[in-house]
């Protein structure tokens, strides 16, 4: 049995709408090898904007500790406001770590940068094994959306040398993309190898609240689908383009759902009004809901900004478990290679909303290569985002067995 400390400033909670990859860990350790495990995480929810509220009595239902330490909170991603609210939650935590007996190993996500940097002091102050688990790559996310040039370089700058310095001392490093832990191991110090581990999904867990049957009982309706943030990331007016481009052709058996919510909501459901393209937007859903919604679907489509999400991101694992292809213009040499690999979906050039609306009209009229494309990616979860057996090795190298 070991004493493991997980902090996580950006975490769901099991309570919450999402699939989080630390509380599915920590529920893990707890109760397959008997572990005292706690996960300190924050009192303000970065997905919702707003204070958590969670009762004793659910935080006494959990196999694990959870610990929520108090952060003032903000309204914008990227603001003063979020670098006040991540340093008063870095205090918190440092406050915190002063008091509770320590831990065997920690097991730290980054971001944030302050959390994980008062982390990192910690550790090697005290000698305790320290893992880190990059879910995102800062600066380099703020740069995509402040990118002047020079000027940028000069303002992230301390930012960029907080990240080394967690990078270069960790003890061991995981990400959820190779990319991600390629940054990290050309300054680290310690670790000659890391864990790459896709955020993935647990497949059983899945399958239970997959539609029995698409809504497309025939070749008349198809439904195109996006899961995620409605945010600076994700283009989804090409997708909107693409869609007037074929309508324009007479093509008017798509429908297009989009499940998620963010900042640009009403100026994705203006463009779509006003191009007269059919979407259906159905908000933020619980994670069952939104498998139920997503598997009645026929295709997902993948429509990330140029720059933005160099790593696999948690909704192409959720797309593989669907078994549906996937169109993308995500320029990610390492998801790229995925769907070729696996024939799992098209990738299309980023920007080019003609292409897009090719690639989607060759698969809206080809029936056979849309189901052989998503019996491929299926298979390609199965081997690749499974998290019963993909996070073993996260397991292993956290009870000091790797």
């Amino acid at each position: 049995m070991r004493d493991i400390l997980m902090v996580a400033h950006f975490t769901q909670t099991p309570f919450e709408k999402g699939n989080g990859r630390f509380h599915y860990l920590a529920g893990r350790l707890a109760q397959d090898n008997n572990n005292k495990v706690e996960v300190v995480t924050s009192t303000f929810s970065h997905s919702r904007k707003q204070r958590r509220i969670i009762s004793q009595e659910q935080i006494e239902e959990l196999p694990y500790r959870l610990t929520m330490l108090e952060e003032p909170g903000y309204r914008k991603n990227v603001s003063v406001g979020r670098l006040i609210s991540h340093a008063g939650f870095a205090k918190r935590v440092r406050q915190y770590l002063k008091i509770r007996k320590h831990p065997d190993v920690i097991y730290c996500s980054v971001p944030s940068l302050d959390v994980a940097g008062v982390v990192t002091k910690y550790a090697g102050t005290e000698g305790i094994k320290l893992i880190i688990d990059i879910q995102d790559l800062w600066p380099e996310a703020f740069q995509m959306v402040i990118d002047i040039p020079l000027l940028s370089n000069l303002l992230f700058a301390p930012m960029k040398r907080r990240a080394d310095y967690i990078y270069r001392n960790a003890d061991k490093i995981v990400a959820v993309s190779e990319t991600y832990m390629n940054r990290a191991l050309s300054v680290s110090k310690k670790c000659e190898k890391g864990l790459a581990v896709y955020l993935g999904t647990e497949l059983a867990v899945f399958d239970q609240y997959a539609a029995k049957e698409k809504l497309s009982k025939n070749d008349a309706v198809v439904r195109l689908v996006y899961v995620g943030a409605l945010g600076h990331s994700y283009d989804l007016t090409i997708v909107f383009d693409a869609l007037k481009a074929l309508k324009e052709k007479k093509i008017n058996n798509i429908r297009f759902r989009v499940i998620g919510d963010g900042p640009l909501r009403k100026k994705f459901e203006a463009y779509s009004r006003y191009l007269g393209v059919d979407v259906e937007y159905t908000g933020r859903l619980e994670y069952t809901e939104m498998i139920t919604r997503l598997t009645e679907c026929d295709i997902a489509v993948n429509p990330i900004m140029h720059g933005a999400a160099q790593s696999i991101i948690n909704k192409v694992g959720d797309y593989a478990a669907a078994g549906l292809p996937v169109i993308s213009t995500q320029e990610c040499p390492e998801y790229r290679e995925l769907l070729s690999r696996y024939h799992a979906g098209i990738n299309c050039e980023n920007g080019n909303a003609g292409e897009l609306a090719k690639q989607i009209m060759d698969l809206v009229t080809d029936r056979e290569k849309r189901l052989e494309m998503g019996k491929n990616n299926r298979r390609m979860g199965e081997e690749m985002f499974d998290r019963k057996t993909s996070y073993q090795t996260i397991f292993e190298m956290i009870e000091g067995e790797r």
